[in-house]
């Protein structure tokens, strides 16, 4: 096992982490399992949010009668300090505890400061003294405000998307947050789906210093290639080397990273998917993506608006009009050849 002290907590974490959003599309009874087979591997840091549908609830009915084993994270999206106390104590009520450990900000369009108009980060200073949080933080998909947070002194960590096709902006976060005692949580280590081999994507991050990955998983065979990093160490050899730089070379540039934070579209484009498709059908068997169901999604395309809304949201700052344009033709193309 590789543990490590998180930023400056005194939080000591297993460096690979269980992200709890997928857990929300599968049972209670399968999620327990799945998240006391993590624990008893040797996962000991567990990431979820309010937004995660009932995840907490499965969280909470898994960790309830061993709370001391685990540090446990959860975010609230509040706008508002009344909000930021509901969310908090429906938290604490559906996790079945009385503190959490990291409470963090959910991707807020701005960084919460003292004496704020919003009153978030006051009240979570309060939370804070009243022990039902222990270390507040917060998450971001957008550079600057990631980089305020970083710069205010605040905050106890920053989770942010880190994969190996983090670029130098992104690499400057991390080192960062390390200059700062921050600790770094590194979300979509995946990059959304585009990665395919989770065992050179661990070894990747194992090499990165001060950066704690959240693994979102689903399937039992998914949390078993990371528990086998766990147990066996994950090495970063000549041939996963190789593949990194493979995978560098094909999704350089550009891309939708599937966070979807542009959405809902007022035309009703699943953009989300639609704007990635092209890399999608290059990196999965490109016939689940050639149905019916997906031909009339990728046809919604047509009713664009060119409304910027998109692209107002999209916190990598992406022309998404362009890109959903560009893929539509590659879909189509895609498509016809698989007939022939």
């Amino acid at each position: 096992m590789q543990k490590i002290e998180f930023g400056s907590t005194g939080l000591v974490i297993e460096k690979n982490g269980f992200g709890c959003l997928p857990i929300q599309r599968i049972s209670e009874a399968e999620a327990v399992k799945l998240l006391h087979k993590a624990c008893d591997g040797g996962i000991n840091f567990f990431d979820t949010a309010r937004a995660y549908s009932d995840s907490e609830q499965k969280v909470g009915a898994a960790f309830s009668g061993m709370r001391d084993r685990i540090v446990l994270a959860t975010k609230t999206g509040a706008q508002t300090a009344e909000g930021f106390w509901r969310d908090l104590e429906t938290s604490l009520r559906t996790l079945k505890t009385d503190y959490i450990d990291i409470y963090q900000f959910h991707n807020p369009a701005f960084c919460p400061k003292l004496g704020g108009e919003d009153g978030l980060y006051d009240a979570a200073l309060k939370a804070k003294k009243q022990g039902k949080i222990r270390h507040i933080s917060i998450t971001n998909h957008r550079l600057a405000v990631a980089q305020e947070a970083i710069d205010s002194g605040l905050y106890a960590s920053l989770q942010f998307p880190f994969s190996y096709l983090a670029g130098e902006q992104e690499l400057a976060l991390v080192e960062g947050c390390r200059a700062h005692g921050m600790g770094f949580i590194a979300m979509k280590g995946m990059a959304g789906g585009l990665l395919r081999d989770g065992l050179t994507a661990a070894a990747w991050m194992a090499a990165q210093e001060n950066v704690v990955p959240i693994w979102g998983v689903q399937r039992e065979s998914e949390l078993d290639q990371f528990l086998q990093c766990i147990c066996e160490g994950a090495e970063l050899t000549d041939e996963r080397r190789a593949t990194i730089e493979r995978d560098r070379r094909e999704l350089c540039g550009e891309f939708c990273r599937g966070c979807g934070y542009c959405m809902p579209c007022p035309a009703g484009i699943e953009i989300n998917q639609c704007a990635r498709m092209s890399l999608m059908l290059r990196r999965a068997p490109a016939q689940a993506w050639l149905t019916e169901e997906w031909q009339a999604k990728m046809h919604q395309i047509e009713q664009c608006r060119h409304c910027g809304h998109c692209m107002a949201k999209c916190p990598y700052g992406l022309n998404t009009p362009e890109l959903l344009q560009a893929n539509y033709k590659d879909y189509w193309e895609v498509l016809a050849q698989s007939r022939k």
